[in-house]
């Protein structure tokens, strides 16, 4: 596994202005320290006001790609749940055109729900409100991987075919055409993100990034033990585990940057090697460069 660890801010669009968000990302374009800039895919807020705003994920991400140079860019992650796969890969080569480029895929299975007598509390699924005001369906765990499989297979052939047909358990295609392909190739960099034992399974198979989403998931002892399952998935597969990017995601606290690094250099220590500063909102004034002078350099400091 590689050891150069790698750093990227995150700015969740909810309750944020849309300059307040420009404005972060364009500072950290201009610092070196920083190689990617990421949103999320929510379309109604999951904290705070319900009235609130939130900008919706892929056009403020096309926006921001025309308004950058430099940064790597991307969704933590896109839900598989909210827009079909082909619909997904033809928004994606175009951000990439846009970008000229720069971006990771990051995928998740997206809204689920278990079924009955599975163990789980009714009401309790923060996506079904969401869902629900959107028109859109939960399904079962097993159900959402076998639907992200098959988006990945989807996304693959769109951007390496000239012409072809599909057809799976829960999608089909018949002569699907994707123009422009993306500048990268074979395409973007995919980006998986979860913890689940199937999810990494999924990830073992298909994924350049492997991500985990942040507090409570990003304890050093549940990343390392998720990891371990990645690695034995791996085995299986005879794939060499250092060909995948280990991603995790931190809440910066903007009062006690001495946390921060703690957290983030536990965190490198146990192999993580892609770090993503997640950052509350109001973002203050210089908040890219205040990232990469108290967390960055202090971390690859001592993580060197």
């Amino acid at each position: 596994m590689t050891t150069t660890v790698r750093f990227g801010i995150k700015t969740t669009p909810m309750h944020v202005p849309y300059d307040d968000i420009r404005r972060v990302w364009q500072e950290a374009d201009a610092i070196p320290e920083i190689a990617d800039a990421w949103l999320w895919d929510h379309l109604l807020p999951v904290a705070g006001p319900k009235s609130g705003a939130v900008h919706e994920g892929w056009t403020l991400l096309a926006a921001l790609a025309a308004q950058t140079e430099r940064l790597r860019l991307g969704l933590l992650v896109t839900s598989n749940r909210i827009r079909p796969p082909a619909l997904l890969g033809k928004m994606a080569s175009t951000v990439d055109v846009i970008s000229g480029g720069r971006l990771v895929l990051g995928l998740g299975v997206g809204g689920t729900h278990q079924p009955p007598g599975a163990g789980g509390i009714a009401g309790a699924n923060p996506a079904l409100a969401e869902y629900e005001a959107y028109g859109l369906t939960l399904v079962p765990p097993a159900e959402g991987i076998a639907r992200l499989d098959e988006t990945v297979r989807i996304l693959k052939l769109m951007w390496t075919r000239e012409v072809f047909d599909f057809e799976g358990a829960h999608y089909r295609l018949s002569g699907t055409r994707n123009e422009p392909k993306p500048v990268q190739r074979p395409g973007p960099p995919l980006l998986i993100g979860g913890w689940g034992t199937r999810l990494l399974r999924l990830a073992a198979e298909h994924a350049d990034v492997w991500n985990v989403p942040g507090p409570p998931h990003n304890t050093v002892e549940f990343v390392a033990e998720r990891a371990g399952v990645l690695d034995a998935h791996c085995a299986e597969l005879g794939r060499d585990p250092a060909e995948i990017v280990r991603s995790v995601q931190v809440l910066v606290s903007y009062d006690d940057p001495a946390a921060t690094r703690a957290t983030v250099t536990a965190l490198v220590r146990a192999g993580m090697n892609h770090i993503v500063l997640s950052l509350p909102r109001p973002y203050p004034q210089g908040v890219a460069r205040r990232l990469a002078e108290e967390v960055i350099a202090p971390v690859l400091a001592v993580t060197a």
